[in-house]
């Protein structure tokens, strides 16, 4: 199974959650079947790049999203494409995990996306 986090660099899983999903310097995939760690740098149209970040997780197979927070428009594209989103991650990539596989982490929806983005 392949979880991502919207990251702050390139430290694995001791690197700092980025809070805004789409403005992340980079996003940590962690390959949790095969212990295996990516770090992606975010070339998307919001870091001045083409594409959506969305577009760049499901090209990876990533099946979990894990955040501290995105806007609707990202939760709809992650719900058609069956991909699943928790947001109220903090802290690093592990604490993110941790905190996903202990059920902390609520199901990303339209009524917990990030306020700033409802527009």
């Amino acid at each position: 199974m392949k979880v991502a986090i919207p990251t702050m660099g390139d430290g694995g899983m001791d690197e700092a959650i980025c809070q805004h999903f789409g403005r992340a310097p980079t996003f940590t995939i962690v390959d949790l079947d095969r212990r295996e760690i990516k770090v992606l740098p975010n070339v998307s149209e919001h870091m001045g790049g083409k594409g959506l970040p969305t577009e760049t997780m499901f090209a990876e197979g990533v099946q979990v999203m894990i955040v501290g927070g995105l806007g609707p428009k990202a939760v709809q594209a992650f719900n058609q494409a069956g991909i699943d989103v928790f947001v109220g991650a903090a802290g690093t990539v592990r604490d993110a995990i941790d905190g996903w596989k202990e059920k902390m982490l609520a199901r990303a929806d339209l009524d917990n996306a990030c306020k700033e983005h409802k527009d």
